[in-house]
């Protein structure tokens, strides 16, 4: 089918309303710039998810990481997009003004070179992410073991996409399909939806980032909701494969187990979480402690736009109280979370 009679079909829809979350804030990113929205029917609505590990990680995190930068010969280790994150009293940026040490990184990669260049200062390293990026924390460890760096460790955040999308299912009965994110899914498979869509009774399709690649997976959505079916449809073959990434798979497995974890924004959700294996402790900076309970800040809906019950723009704060220069809730502290591309973009 060519694409212009897919996108005259999803825009001549007129039945009952169809909620379809896209998990991944580059999906969202890309629906914005193709003028996706545009191009479907007004009762296809698409809605973010939990798909920013940066706005996800809770601030008892960030509370570590500050706590950690203003001590005597102490170093954190960042990638740019959590400088902005508070935690329950500053940011990583705050932190820094007040004479804490802070260094971006543009890779994890250059946590080692920096360990090893300064052996007189104790790094921490922001392990932020989901399974797109813990294969390159592990790699970062087998070098911390080959090279005997013993003045760095890591402080994870690695959060997993299918224990958060069974937790919504559960709760969120209102949201009738999902566009998996393509990232993770390279490496995870597409094999690892295949549960939740015989649980849940809904179709979980995996899409590649361009246009066209979106409307044909809303396409396959909605036909599987016209006639009944609940499937996994990759459509994102070139780079995911039914087991995933089956060497970042063992490398995962050989350092990382499952843990519970506290989303920002959420909750606790069970098994969410990679942690260090006891095995590797000795590289962990104090991962194990667990987030608490947060209330979200006055008027603030990113509870709400995490789980799907909202866009951003009905938001009362959104783009008032509310923006990237001054972020009030989780969803505008980074470029990939859904209020930030939403400001961006609308």
């Amino acid at each position: 089918m060519k694409i212009q009679e897919v996108i005259d079909e999803l825009k001549a829809y007129d039945g009952k309303p169809v909620k379809i979350m896209e998990v991944c804030g580059t999906h969202t990113s890309s629906i914005f710039k193709n003028g996706i929205r545009s191009m479907i029917s007004p009762r296809i609505q698409l809605i973010s998810g939990p798909g920013c590990p940066v706005c996800v990680t809770p601030a008892a995190y960030i509370d570590r990481l500050t706590d950690f930068s203003l001590k005597e010969d102490h170093c954190v280790l960042t990638f740019a997009d959590m400088m902005k994150v508070k935690g329950s009293s500053m940011s990583l940026t705050e932190a820094k003004a007040a004479g804490g040490k802070v260094k971006i990184l543009y890779s994890p990669l250059m946590a080692l070179k920096e360990a090893q260049e300064y052996k007189n200062i104790q790094y921490l390293f922001a392990a932020v992410g989901f399974e797109t990026t813990a294969p390159i924390y592990a790699l970062m460890l087998e070098e911390m073991q080959q090279k005997e760096i013993t003045n760095l460790k890591l402080l994870t955040s690695v959060k997993t996409i299918v224990p958060a999308l069974s937790y919504i299912c559960e709760r969120e009965k209102n949201i009738d399909a999902f566009l998996n994110p393509g990232h993770v899914s390279v490496i995870t498979g597409a094999d690892s939806y295949r549960e939740l869509a015989d649980r849940y009774r809904r179709p979980f399709v995996i899409a590649g980032f361009e246009g066209e690649h979106i409307l044909a997976a809303v396409y396959e959505i909605m036909s599987q909701l016209r006639t009944g079916r609940f499937e996994v449809k990759n459509m994102y073959a070139s780079a995911v494969k039914e087991k995933g990434n089956e060497k970042a798979r063992a490398l995962l497995l050989k350092y990382f187990e499952q843990g519970d974890d506290f989303w920002r924004g959420i909750g606790m959700i069970e098994n969410s979480a990679l942690r260090l294996k006891k095995k590797y402790e000795i590289y962990d900076g104090g991962s194990r402690v667990q987030g608490r309970y947060e209330e979200m800040p006055k008027g603030c809906k990113c509870t709400d736009v995490i789980l799907g019950r909202k866009n951003p723009g009905e938001c009362p704060l959104f783009k008032t109280a509310c923006t990237p220069l001054h972020a009030v809730g989780p969803c505008m502290v980074s470029s990939e979370g859904a209020c930030g591309i939403w400001y961006q973009n609308s």
